[in-house]
Parts: C-alpha cells; sequence; structure tokens
C-alpha cells in the first residue's frame, strides 16, 4: 500500500510495477497549492525544494525558472526538470543532506535562499543555513490535509489480509496511518503487514509492536526503498 499524494505514489507504483510488485495507491494526504502564495523573489540566488509537491505549487504560482535549484532527493529534482528549471541539483538523501549541499554550493553573500514548502516541513533546514551565515527564507505554498477516515479501498483491503505490507515516507505519515487505522478498528490487521520505511525517523515515529516487521531503507531516497521492497519480495 502506498500512501503519499496521488501523483507521489503513482511515480512509485510504476517503479514498484517495472520490479513486478503490485501495490495499491491510498492517499492519506491530499496536496492543496495556494496559487496566491506567490513570493518576492528579489534577492534570492536559489530555490530549495523538500518535496515534488513544493515543485509543483512554484510552477503553478510563478513563470520563474532560471534560479538554480537545490532539491532534497531525485524525485524532487527531477519534477523541477520537468516544469522547466535548468539548473538543478539533487541532495539525493534528507534535509540534513540538502543543508551540506547547499553550504557547498552557495555563498552568502550572493543572496537568501527560498525554501518553497508546505505548511508542515521535517527536519530543521533553518537552523543548519543560518548556523553558517546563510539567509533562509521559507514561503509556504501547499498545505497536505489529513484524510478524515482510512480510505475506503485499503480498509477493505486491510480487512480481507490482501496486503503484504506498506511504504511509508515521512515520519508524519507513519503517525497519521496509525491513528486511521485504529479509528477504522483495524489495529489488529497490522501484525500481518511489513512497513517499508524510508528512514529511522519513519520506522521511529511507528509502534513497532503493531506489525510484522519493520524494514528501513540504506540511504533516505525512494531508490533504497524500492531495493528494500524488491529484496523482500525476491525472498518471499
Amino acid at each position: 500500500m502506498l500512501t503519499r499524494p496521488v501523483e507521489d505514489s503513482r511515480t512509485f507504483a510504476n517503479a514498484l510495477a517495472e520490479a513486478g510488485v503490485e501495490s495499491l495507491i491510498s492517499p492519506l494526504m491530499d496536496i492543496e497549492i495556494d496559487r496566491t502564495a506567490m513570493p518576492d523573489l528579489e534577492g534570492v540566488q536559489a530555490l530549495l525544494f523538500t518535496s515534488a509537491n513544493g515543485v509543483r505549487a512554484f510552477a503553478a504560482a510563478s513563470p520563474e525558472r532560471d534560479l538554480p535549484v537545490y532539491a532534497v532527493g531525485d524525485a524532487s529534482a527531477r519534477a523541477a526538470q520537468e516544469a522547466g528549471f535548468q539548473a538543478v541539483t539533487s541532495a539525493n538523501g534528507d534535509v540534513d543532506d540538502l543543508a551540506r549541499l547547499v553550504v557547498r554550493e552557495c555563498d552568502p553573500i550572493d543572496g537568501e535562499l527560498l525554501h518553497v514548502a508546505g505548511s508542515s516541513v521535517a527536519g530543521d533546514l533553518a537552523g543548519a543555513l543560518e548556523f553558517v551565515g546563510h539567509g533562509y527564507r521559507r514561503a509556504v505554498m501547499y498545505a497536505a490535509v489529513t484524510a478524515e477516515r482510512l480510505p475506503t479501498e485499503a480498509a477493505a483491503a486491510l480487512r480481507d489480509g490482501d496486503l503484504d505490507g506498506v511504504a511509508l515516507f515521512s515520519p508524519r505519515s507513519a503517525v497519521i496511518l496509525e491513528k486511521l487505522v485504529e479509528d477504522a478498528g483495524l489495529t489488529p490487521k497490522l501484525t500481518d503487514l511489513v512497513v517499508y520505511a524510508l528512514s529511522e525517523n519513519v520506522a521511529n515515529a511507528l509502534h513497532a509492536a503493531h506489525w510484522r516487521e519493520i524494514r528501513t531503507a540504506d540511504a533516505p531516497n525512494a531508490n533504497a526503498l524500492l531495493k528494500v521492497v524488491s529484496a523482500a519480495r525476491q525472498t518471499g
């Protein structure tokens, strides 16, 4: 089961299909873009994206494509390239990796760093950059709205034993999933499932006793998580 918003889940579902793994897309959050939240770009030397949704939100609000882009991972970097940005660099990791990349590549005297993000963010990108003297600004251009209940198809698959596992990409998704499953009265069913967690932070957000097993990717990116899922399916 894939719990990310539809566009993000579809990309991972396609990768799973190429590896011979079937998946069920059951988003736990919907993305609402604020097209009126276009920030002032004067004095900005680069854009920082910690999700593909940030890229989509910015692209929907602004025609600007000339600023360099630093993306947390390959999915957000790919989204930026598809949106028409020419200078795109991926940290291929998490927020800490992005901070290290930006510190290495950018000089504080060249201008501010604009982080296009949602209403909820993970990590402390601002602290890491401001600590070394960078001017940092966050532009909230979208919100991830939590589902009020477990999607019907997911609840049925869980109830009927049709799921083998669930892929989780964020601590927030982990918390939301366990809550919605509990609200649906299906927590005992989780003991049949394996969780494929993007990182230790995701794994630590779960109640381990609820699940049959928690497997964590070696690196916090989609390719590493895909390898974990594929390896598990091959070994049965």
